[in-house]
């Protein structure tokens, strides 16, 4: 198994090569996501990712594959101002 290291929220994290930004959101939030990245049980997921400062749509997490050296960004949708 080769693996690869990120930043996650500033701290580094070993992944497995070739783990997409889906499936480490997925495990990350603790919910399946189907191949969309819309959780499996319908729920809401009220996060956003970004992938070395870039927002990566939803549409995206799926064929965004994560490679050594990014920095992933996910943040929590609130309210408030």
């Amino acid at each position: 198994m080769t693996s690869i290291n990120i930043i996650f929220n500033s701290q580094q994290v070993q992944l497995q090569a070739g783990t997409s930004l889906r499936e480490f959101i997925s495990a990350q939030i603790g919910k399946e996501l189907d191949a969309d990245s819309k959780a499996v049980d319908g729920s809401k997921l009220g996060v956003a990712a970004a992938v070395n400062g870039a927002v990566v749509p939803r549409s995206s997490w799926n064929s965004k594959a994560l490679e050594d050296g990014h920095s992933i960004e996910l943040v929590t949708a609130a309210q408030g101002g």
